[in-house]
């Protein structure tokens, strides 16, 4: 964003006038980050009130200011635009400026994935395109507009990430994005507490096609039963269904865990053969999402196999690393769903990578009111044929080491909260010839573990 103040008081219906020659080249909500030449918009929270720092933020810089109408009378003789509500207005902003901005805008939600998604897809259109990404977590109704108006001139591509807790907050983003171009990761159990079920959640993240554009493309999880009634309804727009099943539009028909990664080939819309930086086969899903949306955009598929080199991983997302014991260790310590959590089970009990197998896995948060059964049904999953090791951190956990327990006897441990008590165990027990890996919700903070013992 590089815009004069007169231009986006223009966005914003303003009619206070402004010298051409202040330059907006930023936008702010924080003075811990603000840059020289940010608008600076504060914000009335619960504890704070930004507008008590307008004044700061000049000092440090910032080449203007919103100010909310019910604050009084704004610092006097300051480049100051007065707006009914900070917030709206910077949804105001986002929306005016996207209007003009001429990249392809790629919205990506879902339950879980759609980080990695994210990252996939920016990397492998990189080395072909001015691409510019989500950073962090800015993907909601604060996030998303800050990251709009953080898009450079000359950016081709932007790949946004769209998160939501409730019904109309997908449909709000994708309204502000209008996106070319939207794929929905898969559906899972996070915020059911908030939607009811799982039919609930997958309605909510349906509503990320209410700002697709007249021409754009839906791309989505089609091993889901659950996105079916409402893409059989949706007539307005092509479809690609991306999964493991063969009556998809695009499908692997390998994978296979390489001391590097995953190496896996598909078929369908896209022939080729891809390598990627993590493990997982939930993760292969994820990128086959990025083979799809970078055919649409042209690509090869040599060129989207190189692309692939180019990506960078958000931290913590089945993540390799040898540990100081010599063990692999996956760090996949994130997030945690049931969905998620039993898929980097399954990776690990199929995996040949090593032959002791261990889990580390922590608490599930914000399930509702069905947390004990999803942690309990996670023993279907764990067999003692196929894992060798078990410890888990936090009071939900207890409900799957009372499952486990019968069939695993001490090869199970459970800790509410001691992280330096499991770190111990792995120090001392786990060698080259182990393979751990760790998951859980990101409250639960289970890297913590892994510091423990590196430090």
């Amino acid at each position: 964003m590089k815009e004069s103040l007169q231009h986006v008081a223009k966005w914003l219906n303003s009619k206070q006038q402004f010298a051409e020659d202040i330059l907006v080249t930023g936008v702010s909500i924080n003075t811990l980050t603000l840059q020289a030449g940010d608008l600076f918009i504060p914000f009335k929270g619960e504890k704070t009130n930004g507008h008590q720092y307008v004044q700061k933020a000049f000092e440090l810089g910032a080449s203007a200011a919103l100010w909310q109408t019910d604050e009084g009378e704004p610092p006097a003789d300051l480049p100051i635009i007065v707006v009914e509500n900070t917030e709206k207005a910077l949804q105001q902003m986002a929306k005016a400026y996207r209007a003009e901005h001429g990249a392809t805008f790629i919205g990506i939600t879902g339950s879980n994935g759609k980080t990695s998604t994210k990252d996939f897809v920016a990397g492998v259109l990189s080395p072909y395109f001015r691409v510019q990404k989500t950073i962090g977590n800015y993907n909601n109704q604060l996030g998303l507009p800050l990251t709009i108006l953080g898009l450079h001139k000359h950016t081709e591509v932007a790949v946004l990430e769209m998160g939501m807790s409730n019904f109309g907050e997908i449909s709000f983003l994708s309204n502000l994005a209008e996106p070319h171009l939207v794929a929905i990761t898969n559906i899972g159990e996070a915020h059911m507490q908030d939607l009811g079920s799982r039919e609930g959640i997958a309605k909510a993240k349906f509503e990320i096609v209410d700002g697709l554009q007249p021409s754009g493309t839906l791309l989505y999880d089609g091993d889901e039963p659950l996105l079916k009634p409402f893409v059989d309804s949706f007539l307005t727009n092509p479809t690609l269904a991306i999964g493991y099943d063969a009556t998809n539009t695009l499908y692997p028909t390998s994978i296979v865990a390489t001391d590097r990664g995953s190496e896996f080939h598909v078929s369908g819309l896209v022939e080729g053969t891809f390598q990627l930086p993590v493990y997982g086969k939930h993760q292969v899903k994820n990128a086959l999402f990025a083979v799809a949306i970078a055919d649409k955009l042209g690509l090869t598929a040599d060129q989207i196999a190189r692309g692939f080199l180019n990506v960078s991983l958000t931290d913590m997302r089945m993540q390799p690393m040898i540990s100081s014991t010599g063990a692999l260790f996956i760090n996949d310590a994130y997030n945690a769903a049931p969905t998620s959590m039993k898929a980097a089970i399954d990776f690990v009990a199929s995996s040949n990578l090593r032959n002791e197998k261990w889990l580390v896995l922590g608490d599930m948060l914000e399930l509702g009111e069905d947390e004990t059964a999803f942690h309990g049904e996670l023993a279907s999953s764990i067999a003692p044929e196929t894992i060798d090791q078990v410890l888990l951190l936090g009071p939900r956990m207890k409900h799957l080491f009372t499952k486990l327990a019968p069939t695993f006897g001490e090869r199970v441990r459970w800790f509410e909260e001691d992280k330096k008590a499991m770190a111990k165990i792995l120090k001392e027990e786990t060698s080259d010839q182990s393979m751990v890996i760790f998951k859980g919700s990101r409250g639960m903070a289970l890297e913590e573990i892994i510091e423990q013992i590196e430090a």
